[in-house]
């Protein structure tokens, strides 16, 4: 792919002419001037658990009896008389916090760490802790502090080194698990099947670390892709757009040539399907000399695109789901208890009934429900399409012949929804969202439906709350989409609200 492009690109919109040049120029640098920005709830969180392991790690060093006399603990003991004697030993804590927390962002500490291996972050965790306790030791000594015990700073240094690398440790340990789960995973559309674009997937492969998964590649005119795998090749530029909602794509790489028009209209497409593109320096022109470059495996990449997917937001969503299901699992246990044995004792089978269901970026895990129907349900639901009564993919009858009797008490106050509140812990689903459909459901997607697939899916959502008799698939998806697209903690209030409602008179199918 050449910078002259004539009329129209392979995305099929107009391309300025020539000598529009420095105007596109122009705009390419403001765009890669606002993907320099990152999202920086990781950071934070991080930065969080540091503070919090310097507080514990005093806490320890003030209490531990290094062989000292008491009276060697001056500072201890002015520090609880108050004063300015507290003034200036928080002042010292606020120096220490301070030069750690500015030596660990030097340091890449508070970025991409899957990128790095854990030796050199435990290096570089040693490296910042030690060099922080030198600048601690010589602002007392430049301020010419005898009362503070140098045990206890010795102390606070080794204990603060040691709780960090025990938790970078095991912040890395939880992302690879994750990882392996399918969770906080990137989606990865690889530009260019050349040379260059196997070697990235190499890199993906191999370091599964980087918490990214291969979806294939797209071709760029001129690709030599003769001993890369046919089926790896999944489209080219002109499939992209559709390619990428498919794949619930997260991420896409430029390893091909490509000129700066074709990449300025990939960015502007990336920004409205909200995707992320990095890029391999030197494989197109005007490559900002100023972007921070970073490494992917053994590849240098550098960003041209950032997503603005409300991470902070997200991660709020995420505690609350957590501390909400947990207290109402806790709260509802006795009726647990009560419902599981009177499903046991009307309807042979199990209490439980578990079900493969399409999550987030079309994750499959397991559903988790009260019994309702009779065991051999699944099987007779093929003798009953002739009695659906909902329109297209979905299956609904009024009158279900296959519900119990309890079962149907159980589905008119949608208390078999429930034990979802454990795939709400387990981080499969949310308290709202769109509901996870079957696997069966999803085959029968078109291109606008997966949408939908693009968040957790939720106990509720706002579907169950404004059209939940509505036989209409398409007043289905629009409303899911719908809260896609203008989802916010006050709208989440509100579904909870309608939802208790909705339980509370019993209008639950």
């Amino acid at each position: 792919m050449g910078a002259n492009l004539g009329v129209t690109s392979v995305f099929g919109q107009k391309v300025v002419e020539p000598d529009s040049r420095p105007a596109i120029r122009s705009g390419f640098a403001s765009v890669k001037r606002r993907s320099a920005s990152q999202s920086s709830v990781t950071a934070v969180s991080m930065m969080v658990l540091d503070v919090i392991a310097v507080m514990a790690a005093l806490y320890l060093a003030l209490h531990l009896d290094l062989g000292q006399a008491r009276g060697n603990w001056v500072s201890l003991q002015q520090a609880r008389a108050g004063g300015p004697a507290l003034l200036v030993e928080l002042g010292y804590l606020a120096w220490f916090i301070t030069a750690l927390l500015v030596l660990s962002w030097h340091d890449g500490l508070y970025g991409r760490l899957q990128t790095q291996s854990i030796l050199h972050e435990q290096r570089r965790t040693v490296q910042a802790c030690l060099n922080a306790g030198l600048l601690l030791c010589g602002g007392m000594y430049m301020t010419h502090d005898a009362n503070i015990s140098r045990a206890v700073v010795v102390s606070l240094v080794c204990l603060t080194t040691a709780f960090l690398c025990l938790l970078r440790g095991l912040w890395r340990y939880s992302s690879h698990r994750d990882f392996e789960k399918g969770l906080g995973t990137r989606n990865v559309l690889i530009l260019g099947s050349s040379h260059v674009g196997d070697a990235v997937r190499q890199q993906i492969l191999k370091h599964r670390r980087l918490g990214r998964i291969f979806k294939g590649f797209v071709d760029l005119p001129g690709d030599v892709s003769a001993h890369i795998d046919s089926g790896d090749v999944i489209g080219d530029l002109f499939q992209l757009r559709p390619l990428i909602r498919q794949h619930f794509i997260d991420e896409i790489i430029i390893a091909g040539s490509c000129s700066t028009s074709q990449v300025v209209e990939l960015v502007e497409m990336a920004r409205d399907l909200d995707v992320e593109i990095l890029a391999i320096p030197g494989l197109y022109e005007d490559m900002a000399p100023e972007a921070p470059i970073f490494y992917l495996g053994d590849f240098p990449v550098m960003a041209i695109h950032r997503r603005d997917d409300k991470a902070l937001a997200c991660l709020l969503k995420r505690v609350i789901d957590t501390v909400l299901s947990l207290l109402l699992l806790l709260f509802l246990a006795p009726l647990f208890l009560v419902i599981g044995i009177a499903i046991k004792l009307t309807s042979p089978g199990p209490a439980f009934y578990v079900s493969d269901r399409i999550g987030k970026k079309g994750r499959v895990f397991r559903l988790w429900k009260f019994r309702t129907m009779k065991v051999d349900a699944d099987r007779m639901k093929a003798f009953l399409a002739s009695s659906n009564e909902r329109d297209g993919i979905l299956f609904k009858i009024k009158n279900d012949p296959r519900v119990t009797p309890l079962g149907r008490f159980l589905r008119k106050f949608s208390l078999d929804e429930l034990p979802q509140l454990f795939n709400v812990l387990w981080g499969d689903m949310s308290l709202v969202g769109p509901r996870p459909p079957l696997a069966n459901e999803v085959a029968r997607y078109e291109l606008q439906h997966y949408r939908r697939l693009e968040v957790l899916p939720g106990l509720t959502g706002l579907w169950q709350v404004r059209a939940r008799h509505d036989p209409s698939f398409d007043q289905y998806v629009a409303l899911d989409i719908a809260y896609v697209e203008n989802w916010n903690f006050w709208m989440d209030l509100k579904i909870l609200v309608r939802t208790a409602e909705v339980v509370l008179r019993g209008t639950g199918s």
